[in-house]
């Protein structure tokens, strides 16, 4: 199938799927002629490369995940423990947030305290 039809199945863009091949995230696609070639693979690597871009993984991230297995099924031991990677890192900058947002709260109720108690000449 030519590169139209890939972007269309895959959920991408044409752009995106010029761009994985660049930054070598997806094997250069056959050629007929002066056309690319897609098969179901690279439209199944390519609905990946979609997927896990929406679930906040970086195109870096994803090169070293599908390094070795570009050619071969996507590699779901490494896409498994790259979750569960992805899972921890969220999970601690959702405590971090926590505890800035109830710094945060603090900070503002301090504020309003010193205020209400403490008021300031005006000009």
């Amino acid at each position: 199938m030519y590169i139209g039809k890939a972007a269309k199945l895959s959920g991408t863009t044409i752009k995106s799927i010029r761009h994985y091949e660049d930054i070598g995230l997806l094997p250069p696609a056959q050629r007929q002629g002066k056309y690319r070639i897609y098969d179901q693979h690279s439209v199944d690597l390519l609905s990946f490369i979609k997927c896990a871009q929406q679930l906040g993984f970086k195109l870096k991230e994803m090169q070293v995940m599908l390094q070795d297995h570009r050619d071969q099924t996507p590699p779901w031991d490494l896409a498994l423990q790259a979750i569960v990677d992805k899972k921890q890192q969220l999970a601690d900058s959702i405590v971090q947030l926590t505890q800035q947002h109830q710094q945060l709260s603090k900070l503002q109720a301090s504020l309003a305290h010193v205020q209400q108690h403490c008021p300031l000449e005006r000009v």
